[in-house]
């Protein structure tokens, strides 16, 4: 009717789709196992540990229920017996990451298990996957469902199925770190707030929220590590023409403790003193005396120049040029040299490039030089060279650690100091410092980190390397499986013996599947 009124023709598309949606198994799956775990919640005895805790975070049944929070139970077998007599087979389930199907042939496993359920619904409220809390010991304390066709966490934002109609109408939203953030927030009557689970917010998200409102407010914790994302959230949202302004809380507080001691309406007080996330940076780094001599500038720059180049906002890089001239005393133009050239790199530690040293590094004495070199042909006696490349492609990739932790245990990695390593990076915050992540190695594995840093990023590309890495020790595991069978067979008589020799066949067809000989020297992959 505007079209006609106006003059302007409007085609109509019809944009319906034959048939059901290809999506629909994997919705339907998750949202009855959803049901599952909420009710094993409040009905199992099993459930006991989860409602225990819920009461300690002062989370009411109403209040989980809102958001159908739910237990995953540690027995193997419940949740496959109870969805298979709704008529979900072991597919689908495996499908929607519900269940790992063991490479040995054993029975699946939940990948869920003693876990506190939230499910994850995509924008349009349908359930997309879950985020798993550890009540016991043990890593990873939050796990995600695996991407598959219909979840993808980068892509999503937790809270936003029940928060976007109320960021539109007021105009703004406030991103914040977890799952209890968001469900204390909600309740409490902050219904603009979404979380990016855990992690500084990827392009994808920041462009979610850019289609909703130009107002975020960055609500992480106060620790290096929160610190860390919401700088690295701003910088994604400023590319996307986004105003980003911090919320600051009082040291040992997040937004669960702050919200559930002092109401929601202390937390909008604390909006309203929000400040711009480029000027938060400017107070942190004159805090720590970074303008007050002329290296800690040259760092302190470091830190800025970044921001200002990532402001796709012409009036907000300006302002932001000529704040960090005003702080720094270094003339504008000399900063717009800079920008315009040699990109300036990012002194922050990421989750996809290895840290520059935060101060020289110390000379290495010729003893230390020895001992590298005998720690290196050692490795290589070993054969490690797949474990090395792979450490060191999770150095550069630690945003993947999550899903490299699922698909190989540390068990795999035979070289001590390697297995030293990745059980620390899996330990460890995605957004820890390497001195964060190596505090508890002793000083020769912390000597074999710093070397494999030293490679740096060259000729390597991450993703290749990982997947290269997976097929070699994948192989010389089947290797060394298909050496004990041909130790045990001729010991072996009658039906035990053709169940041994049917076994190393299948061995040896998987061996030439992964297209890897490990007697073969692991070759670097190089960066296309």
């Amino acid at each position: 009717m505007v079209g006609e009124k106006s003059g302007i023709e409007v085609k109509e598309v019809d944009t319906r789709r034959e048939g059901p949606d290809p999506r629909e198994p994997l919705w339907e799956v998750n949202a009855n196992a959803a049901s599952y775990f909420q009710k094993f919640l409040w009905d199992d005895p099993l459930g006991a540990q989860a409602r225990d805790y819920l009461t300690q975070r002062d989370i009411s049944r109403e209040v989980a229920d809102q958001f159908n929070i739910g237990f995953a139970p540690r027995e193997i077998g419940l949740l496959r017996n109870y969805m298979s007599t709704l008529g979900f087979d072991e597919t689908r389930l495996a499908g929607a990451g519900l269940i790992v199907k063991g490479e040995d042939g054993s029975e699946p496993r939940p990948r869920f298990r003693g876990r506190l359920m939230f499910p994850i619904l995509d924008s349009m409220g349908r359930n997309i996957g879950f985020g798993g809390r550890l009540l016991g010991p043990g890593e990873p304390k939050y796990l995600n469902s695996p991407e598959s066709t219909v979840f993808s966490k980068g892509k999503t934002l937790y809270g936003l199925n029940w928060a976007k109609n109320d960021i539109r109408r007021e105009d703004q939203v406030l991103v914040v770190e977890g799952y209890f953030d968001v469900v204390r927030l909600m309740a409490a009557g902050a219904t603009t707030v979404v979380a990016a689970m855990g992690t500084a917010l990827t392009d994808a998200q920041a462009a979610a929220l850019r289609k909703l409102t130009k107002n975020v407010f960055l609500l992480y914790d106060s620790d290096k590590a929160g610190l860390q994302a919401t700088f690295r959230s701003g910088d994604e949202l400023l590319r996307q023409g986004v105003s980003v302004r911090v919320v600051t809380l009082p040291d040992g507080d997040d937004p669960d403790t702050f919200v559930k001691a002092h109401g929601a309406a202390a937390l909008t007080a604390r909006l309203k003193d929000a400040i711009d996330v480029f000027e938060r940076k400017i107070q942190l780094l004159e805090r720590a005396g970074m303008f007050s001599e002329l290296q800690k500038k040259r760092r302190a720059l470091d830190r800025l120049l970044p921001t200002v180049r990532a402001t796709s906002d012409e009036i907000m890089r300006d302002l932001y040029l000529s704040r960090a001239s005003e702080v720094s005393g270094v003339a504008r133009e000399v900063l717009e040299r800079e920008l315009r050239g040699k990109p300036t790199p990012v002194v922050s530690v990421s989750s996809s490039s290895p840290p520059p040293p935060e101060s020289p590094s110390p000379r290495i004495s010729p003893a230390a030089r020895v001992r590298r070199g005998e720690r290196r042909a050692q490795h290589a006696e070993r054969g490690a060279s797949a474990e090395r490349e792979l450490i060191r492609a999770i150095l550069l990739n630690r945003a993947r650690i999550e899903q490299i932790a699922e698909k190989l245990g540390e068990q795999s990695i035979r070289d001590p100091q390697y297995r030293a390593i990745y059980r620390a990076l899996i330990a460890a915050d995605p957004d820890s410092t390497i001195g964060e992540v190596t505090a508890n190695l002793d000083e020769e594995t912390i000597e074999t980190v710093e070397d494999i840093l030293a490679e740096g990023a060259n000729q390597i590309d991450p993703e290749r390397t990982l997947g290269d890495s997976f097929a070699t020790l994948r192989a010389r595991d089947l290797d060394r499986r298909a050496a004990e069978l041909d130790r045990v067979i001729p010991l072996a008589e009658g039906a035990q013996k053709d169940k041994l020799i049917a076994e190393k066949e299948a061995v040896r067809e998987e061996l030439r599947a992964t297209g890897k000989n490990y007697f073969k020297k692991f070759r670097r992959t190089g960066a296309r």
